[in-house]
């Protein structure tokens, strides 16, 4: 097995662990009521896209998702949640620096640049990777901020046990991939899509499911995949099966379901012959430096 192999098997304990620890990090997470930015990079920003579209849905209050190099600093905020792996990453540093209210940052990496700047931390070291491939930390996260909004993380792990052992079928033999998303889910389509893309330099999309039929369903046809997370319209489940495409579809908890997706984006890395622990072009941490 990879070492992402291993670190993806890992999730369901890493749930579960997360389910022991969370309501002791409850006091410094956003308050019911506050207006919120969500911020990260990659695979912590689809994370944040999710965390803040269930926020907002459930009825806490205004909560906004941004790729930390497009914070809006004109927009009034209570409380900023970042989210970095590696508490490294430059936007995310940079912009803890230009704002002036209350922040917590998320982070694998205890002492690490961005905890020494936010007002309060959330260190999940347990959770952090060897692989570049981020997979067991964005979920581990995300299921912190889901249990701090009330969701049962053992239904979770129950869902993502089944997600390891479920058959990938034909996934392995698709040539291209589409993953899609309705309101939280689509930061999971984007995660879905992004996975496939790092881990096999492979064809993969992501849409909104809604949108999905405003152009995007023209390239859908035989040996090409629809992975939809979550319910979609019975209606362009329909148009999509007319496609000759493959319609992938689960009732596990989206969250688990990404798992399979995880697995998918590693097999369809070797079939290829491509080694997913060192993806072509990236490293652990995304620093940038200055010219000169």
């Amino acid at each position: 097995m990879t070492i992402a192999e291993t670190e993806i098997a890992s999730q369901p304990d890493m749930w579960r662990k997360i389910a022991q620890i969370a309501p002791d990090h409850y006091s410094v997470l956003p308050k019911s009521g506050e207006r919120v930015a969500v911020v990260g990079c990659g695979t912590s920003w689809f994370m944040s896209m999710a965390y803040a579209a269930l926020r907002e849905s459930q009825g806490h209050g205004q909560t906004d998702a941004y790729p930390a190099s497009e914070m809006n600093y004109l927009r009034e905020y209570d409380r900023v949640v970042a989210i970095s792996r590696s508490g490294t990453t430059t936007e995310v540093i940079e912009l803890l620096e230009k704002i002036n209210v209350p922040s917590v940052v998320i982070a694998g990496v205890a002492g690490s640049p961005v905890t020494e700047m936010a007002s309060d931390s959330i260190i999940l070291d347990f959770a952090d990777e060897t692989s570049v491939l981020q997979t067991r930390f964005a979920t581990s996260t995300l299921a912190l901020l889901r249990s701090h909004l009330g969701h049962d993380l053992e239904k979770l792990a129950q869902d993502a046990q089944e997600a390891l052992e479920s058959d990938l079928g034909d996934l392995p033999k698709s040539e291209q991939i589409t993953f899609l998303g309705r309101g939280w889910t689509i930061g999971l389509a984007q995660e879905g899509a992004l996975k496939t893309r790092e881990s096999a330099q492979f064809w993969a999309e992501a849409y909104p499911a809604m949108d999905y039929r405003h152009g995007p369903i023209s390239i859908a046809q035989k040996n090409r995949t629809v992975w939809a997370f979550g319910a979609i319209d019975e209606s362009l489940q329909r148009d999509i099966k007319a496609t000759g495409a493959n319609l992938e579809m689960s009732t596990l908890d989206p969250m688990a379901h990404l798992i399979r997706a995880q697995r998918t984006a590693i097999a369809l890395a070797k079939v290829r012959g491509l080694d997913p622990d060192h993806p072509r072009g990236l490293s652990r941490s995304i620093v940038l430096h200055q010219a000169g």
